[in-house]
């Protein structure tokens, strides 16, 4: 029987999960890496962390399906999308640091190009804002601020790529240097139209073509792993960001579907076909995937930069639980926040504001506040992002959702899928599994076809509103006011 392997390489976690062909896992493995703030608003990975953690997971993932290497037919990438990493061609050492998606380094550099004048080119072109958010302003930065390094990458001495790129090369040994076309689509220097580099934005943010990896379909052979590292020359046959592949493993194939996923942030992406749409209401316009051979696929995004980091903060930073899994049974302890609202700007705030000076505040604490009330706070936090960027997306669309599909680790939080729904109004909300990168390595690899894998999708669980409107309503009054009280912090 054919197996697919799937590398799920995310901000916080390297993971890996072993798939047959009717999308049941049969091994995983996960581990964590750290996470470094040398200034405040700067977020940074090590490259070689994120490559070891990622290829002893997959390691152990084979080991625990019991299955032989040379039985998987098709691996898959999906990786944490934006985070840069620059490295030298022929030996594979990283430059620096890679810089993570959530970094605000480049915020003045962004405000720089609004004020040159640029914003409206980079957003007919890209379809993505100007933003730090994005990996453009991220390279320029390093080739800057690193003595010698521009001068080196256009003599092609170095390699940028997001982190599927990384991944390739190092499981390639070096042989190959690509991307998929949605992960380009999020550099800021991808034409949404063309699908290829553009040389004016390049011109504009100072990056050398030389340095840019090929950009690929989504759904295709790549190349194959080095024997030595798996076990068998497993052939590379699905690329994806995270958030295109959660769309793709929710098969939401058909225009007006979406899907939410709740990680680090929280990404709610609607299918919008086969040409792009122009928001006007805060969100992104990006490239959902392309399967070789076809049309590329559209959709609208709405991110969140902190969602499940806000409870990893309510851990690491206050202490109040010991893990991430502990925070529904302390939020459980009170049945309301009483008041208290927390909105999670860490690093400013994405859509529908995009609003890098924006930082975290907490209000509405009395003294009978406790560590309860927060949790819960933060929970509930989640939730009303989504239901800004939802409300942007049917207002781009021109159309109501009557369902919101969910993934990711936070939708396992029955408390905060419960108040998703009630915040919402949707006539439900439905909990399953990602299996993007899987699939779309399996359509690469002429395992599986898209409609295969709409008639083997199936909900988890489903949760169906039942707060009162004017509960519903006044509660999210509140919430738009914290938010104002927290716009503007940082200077600019």
């Amino acid at each position: 029987m054919p197996y697919v392997l799937a590398l799920d390489q995310g901000t916080t976690s390297s993971r890996a999960i072993i798939f047959d062909l009717e999308g049941r896992p049969l091994g995983l493995a996960q581990q964590e890496f750290a996470q470094h703030f040398p200034e405040p608003g700067w977020v940074e990975h090590d490259p070689m962390e994120i490559w070891h953690t990622q290829l002893q997971v997959a390691r152990k993932a084979i080991a625990r399906a019991g299955v032989e290497p040379g039985e998987i037919q098709a691996l898959g990438i999906t990786n944490q999308r934006e985070t840069t990493l620059i490295w030298e061609r022929t030996t594979g050492k990283p430059v620096h640091r890679a810089i993570v998606w959530q970094d605000r380094r480049t915020a003045r550099a962004c405000e720089r190009l609004k004020e040159e004048g640029h914003e409206a080119l980079f957003r007919q072109k890209t379809g993505l804002v100007l933003d730090p958010y994005f990996s453009g302003t991220k390279v320029s930065w390093l080739l800057e601020n690193l003595p010698g390094l521009k001068e080196r990458a256009i003599k092609g001495e170095l390699c940028f790529g997001t982190v599927d790129s990384w991944l390739i090369y190092n499981l390639t040994g070096g042989q190959v240097h690509a991307t998929d076309a949605s992960n380009a689509s999020r550099t800021l220097l991808m034409n949404l139209q063309t699908l290829s580099w553009d040389e004016e934005l390049l011109r504009i943010l100072g990056v050398p073509k030389a340095l840019l990896p090929e950009i690929r379909p989504s759904a295709g052979l790549f190349g194959r792993t080095l024997p030595e590292l798996l076990g068998a020359a497993i052939p590379i046959t699905g690329v994806a960001g995270d958030q295109q592949a959660a769309l793709f493993g929710q098969a939401c194939f058909s225009p007006g579907m979406a899907k939410n996923t709740y990680g680090t942030g929280c990404f709610l992406l609607m299918n919008t076909g086969k040409a792009p749409v122009a928001s006007k209401n805060g969100l992104l316009t990006t490239l959902a995937w392309q399967l070789e051979g076809e049309a590329p696929e559209y959709a609208l995004e709405g991110s969140v930069f902190v969602a499940g980091a806000a409870v990893q903060w309510l851990r690491d930073g206050l202490g109040i639980i010991q893990s991430s899994s502990e925070v529904e049974a302390l939020a459980r302890r009170v049945e309301s926040t009483e008041g208290v609202y927390f909105v999670p700007a860490f690093v400013g705030l994405g859509a529908p504001y995009w609003d890098a000076y924006a930082r975290g505040t907490i209000i509405g604490l009395t003294r009978g506040s406790t560590a309860a009330h927060l949790a819960r706070a933060a929970l509930e936090a989640i939730a009303y992002q989504s239901r800004e960027v939802l409300e942007a997306m049917e207002a781009d669309a021109g159309l109501q959702l009557s369902e919101l599909r969910v993934d990711g680790g936070a939708s396992a939080n029955e408390l905060l899928m419960q108040f998703q729904a009630d915040l919402l109004a949707a006539p439900k909300v439905i909990e399953t599994t990602v299996l993007g990168a899987a699939y779309l390595a399996a359509v690469g690899a002429g395992l599986l076809s898209k409609a295969e894998i709409s008639r083997r999708w199936a909900a988890g669980g489903r949760f169906t509103p039942q707060m009162p409107e004017a509960q519903r309503e006044r509660l999210y009054r509140g919430w738009k006011r914290a938010v104002e009280r927290a716009r503007g912090w940082a200077e600019a």
